[in-house]
């Protein structure tokens, strides 16, 4: 038997097909296109979602023909917080507001207002890149729009209804959306009533690693499959790399370096701690929950400093990086696109803090890659608050491929950083297992084991003393700059 795994992302749908000895058999990506037609807005077309996915799943089938008609299951993971919106006839309404809008930062303020208790429902501070502010801006400011609402769905989510027809989410995407009671695991009245929404308006809730629906017949004919394929429930970006990477238990966690950085802890309790901007959220396994540190901008930061010095090749750039002293670069705020853990200030932006003439853009890499570090230091601080004590972080995403920002993570957190073969990482393998565990009943211990370790880097004790100075002064920054960013904000 065969398992598809589908991770729907920001800027690539990606999938692999694995066999029972989770041995990769194929793989595949499509790349998206992202839309930005106003300042702090981030939208994409749900329908190229689709047909990506439908292209990967083209590709993997050209690759292993054999090995695709013996598919028994898919499970999708995918970016989360995405407000889809669609109508009775289950039609798009408008373009899907993604997790990085900051849009409805006004409208989290309200929403906190209308429900004081929310942060004890959800765990978690309403934040506007969640999906629930994203609905009051919406019935708000496109009040027609609202009422033709039937149904909103995060963006996994749709993919899935159109490979079965049924309206359905797990419980770690759920709650993401701020309208879960996220201790009970099932969807809020009272959060779904403050949104102008009820029950009806929301998709069926499943665990991650549970049978969900049937993918269409129909479907399945064009792929050249005769028996029944099953959709498994699935799960957000972040809870499915955790199962890919066996990090499922309490004490384990991950530090991924995408177009966001995350730092994510497994828990066996709902442990939110929402005044320093920790996400509590279900974790995608039943009977577990999950803490997270988020920032907007993490590989992206280094992104748009290669772009900013005209730097095509990016591994150029962590090169020269590497060359340079911590006491001579500048500090960075990593907040280009605003903030999460632990300040929550969609306002914030990026700021270089002690540029002179001897600088270039070797510094500006070092200081963008330091900053994001001490970013992650900050995340750790929030989990430490709510009495989440790691023992090591797996490191993925697209900046684990470093192993300089490895060293930095570490210096900086003062956790060590496992490094695994990079094509083990992400949503897909996670998703796959998922999709596994639904059709065989193996247990989770079984399926999500840890892959190898190839280098375990350790905080150096003689260059964290510098670093810890820096990172003192990196933490005084924000405080100076908080009524600035507040005033440009109010100007623009």
């Amino acid at each position: 038997m065969t398992y598809l795994g589908i991770d729907i992302g920001t800027s690539e749908v990606k999938a692999i097909l694995i066999n029972d000895e989770q041995q990769i058999l194929a793989s595949s990506g499509a790349a998206l296109r992202l839309a930005s037609p106003y300042p702090g807005w981030s939208e994409q077309n749900p329908e190229d979602w689709w047909h990506a996915t439908l292209d990967v799943i083209a590709s993997i089938r050209a690759a292993q023909p054999l090995a695709f008609s013996g598919l028994r299951a898919i499970a999708l993971s995918g970016q989360m917080h995405g407000a889809t919106l669609l109508d009775k006839q289950q039609h798009v309404l408008r373009a899907a507001i993604l997790w990085n809008d900051t849009r409805a930062f006004a409208e989290c303020v309200e929403l906190e207002a209308l429900v004081p208790e929310s942060r004890r429902i959800t765990g978690n501070q309403v934040m506007p890149g969640f999906t629930a502010p994203k609905l009051l801006w919406v019935q708000k400011y496109e009040p027609a729009l609202f009422r033709a609402v039937s149904k909103v769905l995060l963006p996994k989510d749709y993919v899935a209804l159109r490979l079965t027809g049924e309206c359905i989410s797990d419980m770690s995407d759920a709650a993401g959306t701020m309208w879960l009671d996220v201790a009970k695991r099932d969807w809020s009245d009272r959060m779904l009533a403050a949104t102008g929404l009820g029950r009806e308006h929301m998709p069926r809730l499943v665990e991650g690693n549970q049978v969900a629906a049937q993918v269409r017949p129909a479907l399945c004919t064009e792929w050249g499959i005769t028996h029944a394929v099953m959709l498994a429930g699935g799960a957000g970006d972040n809870a499915a790399a955790a199962v890919g990477l066996g990090i499922v238990e309490p004490g384990t966690g991950l530090l991924s370096l995408g177009t966001s950085g995350v730092l994510f802890a497994g828990t066996d309790e709902f442990a939110p701690n929402p005044d320093d901007g920790v996400h509590a959220f279900c974790h995608c396994l039943p009977n577990r929950w999950h803490q997270m540190s988020v920032i907007l901008s993490a590989a992206a930061s280094l992104d748009w400093v290669a772009q900013l010095t005209g730097s095509r090749d990016i591994g150029e750039l962590v090169r020269l990086a590497e060359g340079v002293e911590a006491r001579n670069a500048p500090l960075f705020l990593p907040y280009l696109s605003g903030e999460r853990t632990p300040h929550n200030d969609a306002d914030a932006r990026g700021v270089f803090s002690g540029l002179s003439m001897a600088h270039n853009r070797a510094h500006l890499a070092y200081g963008v890659m330091e900053g994001v570090a001490f970013a992650m230091a900050d995340g750790y601080a929030a989990l430490r608050n709510a009495g989440t004590v790691l023992r090591d972080a797996s490191f993925v995403g697209g900046g684990s491929r470093s192993r300089f920002w490895a060293q930095l993570c570490a210096d900086a957190t003062g956790l060590n950083i496992l490094r695994h073969d990079h094509g083990v990482a992400g949503g897909t393998m996670g998703a796959a297992r998922l999709a596994q565990m639904a059709v065989t009943g193996r247990s989770i211990s079984d399926i999500c084991t840890r892959p190898p370790v190839l280098e375990q880097v350790m905080p150096r004790d003689a260059e964290r003393g510098v670093l810890l100075d820096r990172l003192q002064r990196y933490r005084a920054l924000y405080p100076k700059m908080q009524e600035e960013f507040a005033a440009a904000s109010a100007g623009r």
